[in-house]
């Protein structure tokens, strides 16, 4: 019966396999779940997803496929007779017509609701069940758990029974994990996996000791292996844009800031605006009085940084071809002449851009620094941000 099922996450680009779609039915046979839909959901999700980035696929296939489907809580091998009371008890709720559901009436606003709730908790001796004015389980009553009332508060109640909650793959939170958006909140760690590509390049510092016991055995004498080491040995120079039209994308440049931080233990950053010019800061209350000259930023880092410019790239095409083109002070020379000095430096320098892509060629500049990088800009998000580290891992 899961046949169909594959066949759907296959045809969605969910990237499943045969050998995890046995693991799949093997688990089934194993009795890891029984009669639970939503105990299924996270079982396939874990059999099936090998990335994050498909995980809201998967919920969009799985939501299709097994629509209506309700679940059917319980454990395996559990005697009926033994089933707790309440769980019997929701055996007795009701199911309204859509017409019978527009005769009940609401209290009208929440302070009366919660007025007439706490009235009732008062009066109320014991347990009640079904009925429209006591609180209880399965009745019409606003309170209570198991009916229904458009205006209802639901107590003791472990779910929503007339779908007023969303079902978990229904939600699909993890819509942001997908390849093709925005970096966020969420999906930053995914982020960090993308970066921790360049987790083993750098010097080999690291004994290996099971290398060194086998090339000791091959050869007959003493031959020491090593190995790169596991922590980041990579160093990292990244250059932000701040301030005018940067303002509407400062959160997810302050998240990528942050686990650039948390991930790369050599890591220099300097700001500019809009375009790079003959200083840089790296406070920006103290811009204008504690500058820091581009000439000393590229005589001190070497060729072996990886280097990201990150801004949207939006500006006026003088400010990157003309002298005294910049807005906030007089550049004797053009911001075009800066860029190719830091790219004769480092000449896999890449820039990421907040914007998204597909409004690029709006921006007359946008396709100007395109242009001067190589083609070397892409868009701030999973996949850009992958290219991106691909691009820096390249020898030159």
């Amino acid at each position: 019966m899961f046949i169909p099922f594959f066949l759907e996450l296959k045809a969605a680009k969910v990237p499943v396999s045969l050998r995890e779609y046995l693991t799949l039915l093997e688990s089934l046979d194993a009795d890891l779940v029984s009669y639970d839909v939503e105990g299924f959901y996270y079982l396939a999700r874990a059999t099936l997803v090998k990335d994050e980035r498909h995980i809201d696929r998967f919920d969009q296939v799985f939501s299709h496929y097994f629509k209506g489907v309700e679940a059917v809580s319980g454990e395996a091998g559990v005697d009926a007779a033994a089933l707790p009371e309440e769980w019997l008890r929701r055996l007795a709720e009701k199911t309204l017509t859509e017409e019978e559901k527009k005769l009940v009436e609401a209290l009208g606003g929440f302070d009366k609701l919660m007025e007439t709730l706490r009235q009732r908790l008062e009066e109320q001796k014991g347990r009640h069940q079904g009925g429209s004015k006591w609180i209880g389980t399965a009745g019409t009553s606003p309170f209570g758990a198991y009916g229904y009332n458009p205006e209802g508060v639901r107590i003791g109640q472990a779910e929503s029974r007339n779908r007023r909650a969303v079902k978990v793959w229904d939600k699909r939170e993890f819509r942001n994990f997908d390849d093709s958006v925005e970096l966020g909140t969420r999906n930053i760690k995914v982020a960090l996996k993308r970066l921790r590509r360049w987790v083993r390049e750098g010097a080999d510092e690291e004994l290996d000791l099971p290398g060194t016991i086998h090339a000791t055995a091959e050869h007959g004498y003493l031959d020491v292996q090593t190995r790169p080491e596991r922590r980041n040995a990579v160093k990292l120079l990244m250059f932000f844009d701040v301030g005018g039209s940067m303002d509407d994308h400062i959160k997810v440049v302050e998240e990528l800031f942050s686990a650039a931080r948390a991930e790369f233990r050599q890591l220099e950053y300097f700001y500019f605006h809009n375009c790079l010019y003959e200083d840089v800061w790296k406070d920006n209350r103290r811009r204008y009085t504690e500058k820091i000259p581009t000439f000393d930023v590229l005589h001190k880092y070497g060729h072996d940084y990886k280097v990201i410019f990150v801004g949207d790239a939006s500006m006026s095409p003088y400010e990157i071809v003309s002298p005294g083109g910049a807005v906030e002070h007089w550049n004797k020379e053009a911001g075009i002449a800066w860029l190719q000095r830091v790219l004769n430096q480092w000449p896999n320098a890449v820039w990421l851009n907040p914007t998204r892509e597909q409004h690029w060629s709006y921006t007359h500049s946008i396709g100007m620094i395109h242009d001067i990088f190589g083609g070397r800009m892409y868009p701030l998000t999973l996949t850009g941000l992958e290219t991106a580290t691909k691009q820096l891992s390249r020898k030159h």
